[in-house]
C-alpha cells in the first residue's frame, strides 16, 4: 500500500459523531437506563489486608428494597482477568488491598442500595501488610498469597550479546537508581455496567475498550455460550488501557441481576474508580551502563522492580527496562514483578514505556554531559538503524534520526543550549529531550463494508472509540479505498451482535489492524460494483474507475454516473435516467437485492520476520523557580514517525493528549497509602493533581512521514507513543535549567528544592 496521489488521508477531517458528543445526543453507558432496572453498589474492605471470619447480609435483606446481594458465600464465580495466576474470585474470604470488594447490594434506588450496605457486618481478622515494593521483596514481609509476593519464575530476564564483554571493553561505568510511581488512569467517564437476561441471553451495556475481549470474558467467567452473550459499547469516555478486558462490576451487575430477574445498573464512584480498578505501576530501576570515552556505549544492565499492587493484573514487564529507541550491543534486563497491599496496577496508555524511556533518557543525557558531547549527537550514535541487536530483527521503517534532528531545529535546540548555560538568579530556564519506540504489529481484525442501492456506504468495524476518533478513522480509510466521500459513509460498531470481530482498543492496533481490514473489505466491495457497472453500462470494465463517489470512464473525462445509476433498477445507461411508478425523486428505484457486500477479516501475521515500531524525539523547553521549586514547562516540540498518518486532525489531539498526561506523570500525578494504615489519601482527582488545560502548554507537532509497507496506505501505530518520551524530556530540561538530576518521579517542588538544598555547587554544571 502506498502513500502516494491519496485524496482523503492526511488531511484534517472532523469526528463523524463530533456534533452528537457535544450535543449530548451520544448515549454513553451512564446514560442507559432501561425500565425497572435496580441500582446496584458496592461494600469495600476498609482494611489493607484481613480475612473475613464472618459476614451477616440479614439486616440488609430486611430492609424494603433490597432484592440482592452477592458475597463470598453465596458467590463461587472466579474473575479471570483479575489476576493473571487464576488466583481472583470474585468475592474472597480475604481481602488484599483497602477497596477490594467484599458485598454487592442491588435495590430499588441508589440511596436504598447505599443504605443497605451500612447494614451489613463483617468480622475481620485483621493480618500484617506491606504497601512498598521494596519492603515486599525482604525475607520477612508479610505474605500477600502462600507462594509469597513476587511472581513465580522472576526476574524476567532478557539478553543480548555478551554482557561480561562488553563492560570489559568500557572505559568507565555510569551507575544510577531512578524511581517512578504509581498513579491512575484518570478517565472522565466513570465506570458503569447494566445487565439485562432474556431468559438464557445475557446483554452487558459496559464501558469497556473491546467489546469482543469483554464479551469473551463474561461468557468464560460466567460458564455460558459466547451466543448468549452481548455486549454493546457505543460510545466511551476514554480508558487509556484502565477499561480492557471485563471487570468485576460487570460479573456483579450480570450476577444481580440473574438472581434478581431484573436489570441491574452498578456504578462506581470516582472514588472507587481511583482504588478499585487499576493505575500505571510504579517502578524501581538500576542501570549500569559500560561507556568508551569516545562515546560508545559497549554495554547495559538494567534491573528493577514493579510494584503490581495486590493482583497480577497485567504483565508488568518488557517491562520497565525496554531498550526504547537505541540499540547496544551488549545487553541484560532483569524484571521483577513485586505484590503488595494497595490497588492493582495495570495497563495504562504505553504501559511500560515512559518508565524506560525515563531512566534511559536520563541517563543518556547524564554520560553525554561527562563526555561533553551534545546530547542530540550523543542520541545519533545509538538510536536503533537498521534493527535492534536486542532482538536481532530487521526494522521496516525507522524515522528516528529524523525525528531527533527536525525536533531539534524546530525547537531552536542549538541556540537554546547555549543561551541557558550556566544560569544565575532564581529563575532557570533549560530544554530537554526524551526519546521512544513503541510496537506497531498488525492484531487480527474483520471490517464488512455494504455499498447500498442508493449509493450510499454502510461500514461494519468492532472498533469501540475511546476518544481516539476511531470511526473517523475507519471511515477515512474506506473512504480512499473505495474512492467516495466520507460524508457518504456511516460506521456500525460498539455491538457485538452487529459488528465484525476486533481484539479491542489496546496496543496501539486499531489503525494498522482494523484499518487494513477495511481496506481488503472495500477492495473487495469497489470490484464488484465496478464489475456491475461494467455490465449495465456496457463499458469495458479496465476503463471504469470509481473517483469522487462517482464512476468515471477513464478515457471519457465527460462521463461518468452515480453509484445509485449503476445498482438502481430500470437504468437506462446512456442518460441515466428512469422512470418508478411513484415518481420518487430522480427517478430512482432501489432494489434491496442489488447491495453490495463484502467483508474481510484480516489474520494475525507470523511474528519474528520483521520488526515494525514508531518513534518519537520530545523536546520540552522549562522554566524551574529555585526559590519555590516550581516546574513550568512553557514549551514543547513533538517529532513522530507514524508512517502515514491518517487524518491530522485526531493524530494531532492523540498526541496533544499524551503530552499532557505525561508532564502529569513528570511533575504531579503519584498515588499515595499510608503507610501506617494501608489506606489510600488521595484517591479522587484533587488529590491526584492529573494536569488541567490552562497548565498544558501549546504543543508544536513534526510529523516525520515514513512508507511503512504493511500499514494501511503507510500508516503505523500512535496512540500510544506520545507519552513514552515526555518523563525524559522535561528531567533533562530540568536537568539543563538546574544541575539538578531528578531520579524520582513525580518531580515535585519538595524534591527540586531538597536537592538544591544539598548541591553544593548552587549552580547548573552543564
Amino acid at each position: 500500500m502506498t502513500n502516494r496521489d491519496l485524496k482523503i488521508i492526511g488531511k484534517l477531517t472532523p469526528r463523524i459523531d463530533g456534533l452528537q458528543r457535544v450535543t449530548g445526543q451520544a448515549l454513553y453507558t451512564e446514560d442507559i437506563y432501561l425500565p425497572g432496572m435496580l441500582f446496584a453498589r458496592v461494600l469495600r474492605s476498609p482494611l489493607p489486608h484481613a480475612r473475613i471470619r464472618d459476614i451477616d447480609t440479614s439486616a440488609a435483606e430486611a430492609l424494603p428494597g433490597v432484592l440482592g446481594i452477592l458475597h463470598f458465600r453465596n458467590t463461587d464465580t472466579m474473575w479471570s482477568s483479575g489476576d493473571r495466576a487464576g488466583r481472583r474470585p470474585l468475592f474472597s474470604d480475604r481481602v488484599r488491598f483497602v477497596g477490594e470488594g467484599v458485598a454487592a447490594v442491588a435495590a430499588v434506588n441508589r440511596e436504598i442500595a447505599e443504605e443497605a450496605l451500612q447494614l451489613i457486618r463483617v468480622d475481620y481478622e485483621e493480618l500484617p501488610f506491606v504497601t512498598r515494593a521494596e519492603e515486599a521483596l525482604k525475607a520477612d514481609a508479610p505474605k500477600l498469597f502462600p507462594e509469597g509476593n513476587v511472581k513465580k519464575g522472576d526476574p524476567e530476564v532478557a539478553t543480548a550479546g555478551d554482557i561480561d564483554e562488553g563492560f570489559r571493553q568500557a572505559d568507565f561505568i555510569y551507575e544510577n537508581d531512578f524511581k517512578t510511581s504509581y498513579h491512575s488512569n484518570a478517565q472522565l467517564e466513570r465506570r458503569v455496567s447494566m445487565a439485562r437476561w432474556d431468559g438464557d441471553r445475557l446483554t452487558v451495556w459496559a464501558s469497556t475498550q473491546g467489546i469482543y475481549s469483554c464479551r469473551a470474558d463474561i461468557a468464560n467467567d460466567l460458564k455460558i455460550p459466547l451466543n448468549k452473550v452481548q455486549v454493546i459499547c457505543q460510545y466511551m469516555g476514554a480508558g487509556f488501557g484502565g477499561k480492557i478486558l471485563a471487570f468485576d462490576f460487570d460479573l456483579m451487575a450480570a450476577l444481580l441481576a440473574k438472581r434478581t430477574d431484573r436489570p441491574v445498573r452498578l456504578e462506581y464512584t470516582r472514588r472507587e474508580d481511583f482504588v478499585a480498578v487499576h493505575g500505571r505501576w510504579s517502578t524501581q530501576q538500576h542501570l549500569r551502563i559500560g561507556v568508551k570515552n569516545d562515546g560508545t556505549i559497549t554495554a547495559l544492565h538494567a534491573q528493577g522492580a514493579s510494584g503490581m499492587g495486590a493482583y497480577l493484573r497485567a504483565p508488568g514487564s518488557g517491562g520497565i527496562m525496554v531498550l526504547q529507541a537505541y540499540s547496544f550491543p551488549n545487553v541484560r534486563t532483569e524484571v521483577t514483578r513485586v505484590q503488595t497491599n494497595t490497588s492493582c496496577a495495570a495497563n495504562f496508555r504505553a504501559p511500560s514505556g515512559p518508565h524506560g524511556a525515563y531512566a534511559i533518557d536520563s541517563a543518556m543525557d547524564d554520560i553525554a554531559a561527562r563526555l561533553k558531547i551534545d546530547p542530540v549527537e550523543f542520541r545519533l550514535k545509538h538510536v536503533v538503524k537498521d534493527n535492534w541487536a536486542r532482538l536481532n530483527t530487521p526494522i521496516v521503517s525507522n524515522g528516528i534520526e529524523r525525528c531527533l534532528r527536525e525536533g531539534a531545529e524546530a525547537i531552536g535546540w542549538a541556540e537554546k543550549r547555549r543561551l541557558y548555560a550556566n544560569q544565575t538568579g532564581p529563575i532557570r530556564r533549560g530544554v530537554g529531550l526524551g526519546t521512544g519506540t513503541w510496537g506497531s504489529g498488525i492484531r487480527g481484525s474483520s471490517a464488512v463494508v455494504k455499498i447500498l442501492p442508493d449509493g450510499s456506504v454502510k461500514l461494519f468495524v468492532g472498533v469501540t472509540d475511546v476518544g481516539t476518533g476511531a470511526k473517523t478513522t475507519m471511515s477515512v480509510i474506506a473512504a480512499e479505498a473505495l474512492g467516495i466521500p466520507v460524508e457518504a459513509i456511516s460506521v456500525v460498531s460498539g455491538d457485538t451482535d452487529l459488528a465484525p470481530y476486533s481484539t479491542g482498543e489496546s496496543g496501539s492496533s486499531t489503525t494498522i489492524g482494523t484499518g487494513a481490514a477495511v481496506i481488503e473489505a472495500a477492495k473487495s466491495a469497489r470490484a464488484q460494483l465496478l464489475d456491475q457497472a461494467a455490465r449495465r453500462l456496457k463499458v469495458a470494465r479496465e476503463r471504469l474507475d470509481l473517483r469522487d463517489g462517482k464512476i468515471v470512464n477513464t478515457e471519457n473525462s465527460g462521463q461518468s454516473w452515480r453509484i445509485a445509476e449503476v445498482t438502481s433498477a430500470n437504468l437506462d445507461a446512456i442518460t441515466g435516467s428512469v422512470t418508478t411508478p411513484d415518481g420518487t425523486a430522480d427517478g430512482i428505484a432501489f432494489v434491496p437485492d442489488t447491495m453490495i457486500t463484502a467483508s474481510n477479516t484480516l489474520q494475525q501475521p507470523a511474528k519474528g520476520a520483521k520488526a515494525r515500531a514508531v518513534f518519537a524525539a520530545h523536546f520540552a523547553e522549562v522554566e524551574v523557580n529555585m526559590e519555590t521549586g516550581r516546574v513550568r514547562v512553557i514549551r514543547y516540540v513533538a517529532a513522530h514517525d507514524s508512517g502515514t498518518i491518517i487524518n491530522k486532525l485526531t493524530a494531532g489531539s492523540q498526541v496533544k493528549g499524551g503530552v499532557a498526561q505525561g508532564i502529569g506523570m513528570a511533575l504531579r500525578e503519584e498515588m499515595i497509602w499510608d503507610q501506617r494504615t494501608g489506606v489510600p489519601v488521595n484517591n479522587h482527582y484533587h488529590g491526584a493533581k492529573p494536569l488541567l488545560h490552562q497548565e498544558t502548554p501549546d504543543v508544536e507537532i513534526v510529523w516525520v512521514e515514513t512508507d511503512d509497507p504493511y500499514g494501511p496506505y503507510g500508516a503505523k501505530a500512535l496512540g500510544e507513543i506520545p507519552v513514552v518520551p515526555v518523563v525524559g524530556a522535561i528531567a533533562n530540561a530540568i536537568y539543563h535549567a538546574t544541575g539538578l538530576r531528578m531520579r524520582e518521579t513525580p518531580i515535585t517542588p519538595d524534591k527540586i528544592l531538597a536537592a538544591w538544598r544539598d548541591n553544593p555547587a548552587r549552580t547548573t554544571n552543564i
